[in-house]
């Protein structure tokens, strides 16, 4: 029986090894899922905001997801082939993670 924990390492290690297909990465992982963090913290942010929260605190909470869409663009950029859908593949990678840090 695998823990929870034991999952979500192997989330990680899987993608990082490069062991998910592109498709998977790109699509799921870092346009829906990556896309819904970052819309959730920037929310979180502005609520917090409207509710007094001191301005760090709120920059803390937008910011929050950073780690993981830097690692969802390295993962994209180890996935991705060489030929010429891997390369727009990696270019929107980098697009997709410098507007949602900086929007």
């Amino acid at each position: 029986m695998t823990t929870p924990r034991r999952r979500f390492a192997e989330f990680f290690a899987a993608r990082w090894r490069g062991a998910v297909p592109l498709r998977r990465v790109f699509w799921w992982d870092m346009l829906v899922v990556g896309s819904a963090i970052n819309v959730a913290a920037a929310m979180a942010a502005l609520l917090a905001l409207s509710l007094g929260v001191p301005g760090a605190a709120a920059v803390a909470l937008f910011l929050a997801p950073l780690p993981y869409n830097l690692f969802l663009t390295a993962a994209v950029w180890r996935t991705a082939p060489q030929d010429s859908s891997g390369m727009a593949a990696r270019a929107v990678a980098t697009v997709w993670c410098v507007v949602v840090t900086l929007v």
